[in-house]
Order: structure tokens, then C-alpha cells, then sequence
């Protein structure tokens, strides 16, 4: 098999070599706490600082940071958060009772330990969330798991970034998920298969043999493995990665998962079933760090759109991939947060703006008063007219068949 090339982990955040272990972790943590802090404070805001740091090794460290860095990512201003859902939004919503049903059988995705009543508390913020984004884009459909992605903001950010961040994910990153059909999801997945054929044709021939497809990874890309990983901080190091990176990177990552299994994989009778019942089950161990860096290599290597001639694919027919560049661009020229409160106070606005609620079962819910200037663009707009993607287990069970989908939730 054919590894990608390996390369530093740290992405130059990094201890001294020659000193002991502690001093090289305690050294690279204060170093890019550092890094990250004097990204954050540049005017404007240095935001390819603050990709490198969350997509390089330990990700971005902390909740606390995440809140700040976060938001950034995603060109969001605390100052501007959308208002708290008013009863209003269950009211004749198409959606609400599947909603109420996935939230309801989402209890694994809470702390182990939270009381019961704080709980509660979340999953009735976490069904006015989606309601509320659902109701701001019509155009956009709902899909089970997508309150996978929601909790894991909910979590970090509160009630109401959760709302902003959600809202601009659902709009791009998210964006082929959300169509009507699921036309959009199955061009996504089809850049899996030509990322191991670059890397290891003779896997990449088993499954092809064994007709595998790449359904057992579904989940894996519609939650942001959300849904699939037991560890918490497992998943926040992965939104940290996905958040600063290219649409396309949780299925690279699907690929180096692939690769990193490839004796497992060689080892099993070569029959669909057998190895879907391998793939669609992650190991919890995986060494995510290793994985990461792997996954940016082969995205160098092998770019979406090589791939996309190799393979007849067609970049254009994804939302998430046609709509990033402009959204890349768009975050280029944040002020920072200093500037931002300024520049609030002197607007003179009456209304009181909070900054970011917590709701971490550890903590009482907070004010945070960081953020930036949210600039929308006119391709955002064109989105309206595109329709976007649902996870209907009726369309899917047509399309892939009854067996494969009963294991995917």
C-alpha cells in the first residue's frame, strides 16, 4: 500500500525537541494559546492563523477558546446573534415531530453524570434550534442527523451562536446534505472510492469486488462523525479540523480511516455484508492526530478537483464545494473583537446584545462578549433557489436497499 507522505503534526505549534516531554507539551500549548490570542486581536482578525491552529495537532485546546475561535471560522458576530425561538417555532412546522423524535433519542450525546432535569433543558433548546434554522431557510430540508451536529454546538456555544453557526453551516459546509433528494450527498460520496485507488489499488479492488460501496460512511459525513464516536473530545477535535477545513475533508478523513483499517478490511470474507458490518463500526482508539494529518496530506496530493476528472466527477454538482471559495474569502477581513465592541457602543444600540450563553454541565450558562462583523454575501442568496437535502429513510432504503440502512442509525 501506497501511505501518504508523513509530515509534522503540529503545524508549527509545537515544543523544543530536545527537551523533556512535559516541557515540549507545556511549551507548544502556551505557545499557540499565544498564537491563537495575537491571531485573534490583528486587525483585521489574522483568520488563517486560527485555521492552522485548529486543524493542527491538539486542535484548538479548549471549549473556552473554541467559543472565541469558532465563531470566527464561520464569520459569525457574537454582537448580532439571532434572537431566542419564541413558542412560535414548533407551531404547524412540517419537521417537529421528527425532530422531537431524534432529540428524544439523542441522550447518548449528553455528558454522562448530567442531571436529568439540565438535560431536559438542552434537548427542548436543541429542538427550538433546528426548528429555528429550518424556519429561517425554507429552502433547506431537514435529515436525521443533522441534531448531531447541532448538540455538538449546543454544547459548546449556547443556545444562540448555536442558532448563528448552525445557520452557516446548514448554508454551506452542510449545504449538499439538505436537498430533497439525496443526489447531492451521493456525488459526495463518490470522491471516497478514487481517494483509495490513488493511495492502494489493491484495497480499493477488494471493495470494489466485494460491493461494499460506500454507504457504511453516511453517517460518518452527514453528523461530522458526531454520531459515530463515543468520546467527546473526539469529536470536538474533528469540528475543530472540519470547521477550518474544505467541505469535502470529512470524507478524506472517511479515506484515511479506510486506509488506516486496510489488514482488518483484507482480512474479512470479501461479501458486502461482512464488510459493510466492518467499516460502519469506527474503533474508538483510532489515533485521530495521525488520521488527521494523513487526511490534509491526501487532500494536497489528491485535490477534489483531480479527483474530479479522474473519476467523471463533477464539482459543480455540489452546493458545499461551488459556494467555498467565496465563502473562504468572506472571512478574510473580520475585525476583531475589540473593535467590534466599540463599535457597537457606538452605534448607540438599545438593544442589549449577549454574547455567547454556555451550556456546558459543568458550568452556569455565562455572557461572552466576543465577535465580528457578520458580512453576508450575494452568493448566499443564490442558495435560496437551489433546494437542499433530506435524509429520508424511505429514499434512502429505494436507493440503497432496506439491509444497509437499518445500520446506519
Amino acid at each position: 500500500m501506497r501511505k501518504p507522505k508523513k509530515k509534522k503534526q503540529n503545524g508549527g505549534f509545537g515544543g523544543n525537541e530536545n527537551g523533556s516531554v512535559t516541557r515540549e507539551l507545556d511549551g507548544g500549548r502556551k505557545h499557540k494559546l499565544t498564537v491563537i490570542h495575537q491571531a485573534l486581536i490583528r486587525d483585521p482578525v489574522d483568520i488563517e492563523t486560527l485555521r492552522r491552529a485548529a486543524a493542527s495537532k491538539g486542535g484548538l485546546l479548549t471549549d473556552e477558546l473554541r467559543r472565541k475561535v469558532w465563531p470566527k471560522l464561520l464569520n459569525i458576530n457574537v454582537y448580532d446573534l439571532p434572537h431566542k425561538p419564541g413558542r412560535d417555532v414548533r407551531e404547524n412546522h412540517k419537521d417537529y415531530n421528527q425532530v422531537v423524535l431524534d432529540v428524544r433519542r439523542s441522550m447518548k450525546r449528553f455528558p454522562k453524570g448530567m442531571p436529568t432535569a439540565e438535560r431536559a433543558v438542552l434537548q427542548e433548546q436543541l429542538i427550538d434550534i433546528i426548528l429555528e434554522v429550518l424556519k429561517r431557510n425554507p429552502q433547506l430540508h431537514y435529515y436525521q442527523g443533522y441534531h448531531d451536529v447541532a448538540v455538538t454546538l449546543l454544547l459548546v456555544v449556547g443556545e444562540r451562536m448555536s442558532i448563528a453557526m448552525l445557520d452557516t453551516l446548514s448554508n454551506f459546509h452542510l449545504r449538499d446534505f439538505m436537498d430533497p433528494t439525496m443526489d447531492r450527498t451521493k456525488h459526495i460520496l463518490n470522491y471516497l472510492m478514487p481517494i483509495l485507488e490513488q493511495v492502494d489499488a489493491e484495497l480499493h479492488d477488494f471493495m470494489i469486488r466485494s460491493e461494499v460501496g460506500t454507504i457504511f460512511a453516511l453517517s460518518w459525513l452527514i453528523t461530522w462523525y458526531g454520531h459515530v464516536l463515543s468520546d467527546f473530545k473526539h469529536t470536538l477535535r474533528l469540528y475543530d479540523f472540519f470547521l477550518a477545513s474544505h467541505p469535502l475533508m470529512p470524507i478524506y478523513l472517511a479515506a484515511t480511516i479506510v486506509l488506516h483499517r486496510e489488514k482488518e478490511v483484507k482480512q474479512t470474507e470479501c461479501d458486502m455484508a461482512m464488510v459493510h458490518h466492518l467499516l460502519s463500526r469506527i474503533p474508538q482508539d483510532l489515533p485521530y492526530e495521525l488520521l488527521i494529518g494523513q487526511a490534509q496530506d491526501l487532500f494536497k496530493q489528491y485535490p477534489p478537483l483531480l479527483l474530479a476528472k479522474r473519476a467523471a466527477l463533477q464539482s459543480r454538482k455540489s452546493l458545499s464545494i461551488s459556494s467555498f471559495q467565496a465563502f473562504h474569502l468572506s472571512t478574510l477581513h473580520q475585525r476583531p473583537d475589540s473593535v467590534l465592541q466599540r463599535l457597537t457602543r457606538a452605534q448607540g444600540s438599545t438593544t442589549f446584545r449577549h454574547g455567547l450563553e454556555v451550556s456546558l454541565p459543568a458550568a452556569q450558562s455565562q455572557l461572552w462578549r466576543e465577535g465580528n462583523k457578520v458580512m453576508k454575501m450575494a452568493v448566499w442568496g443564490l442558495s435560496a433557489t437551489l433546494g437542499a437535502a433530506v435524509f429520508a429513510v424511505a429514499q434512502t432504503a429505494m436507493d440503497w436497499g432496506p439491509d444497509l440502512i437499518l445500520q446506519l442509525f
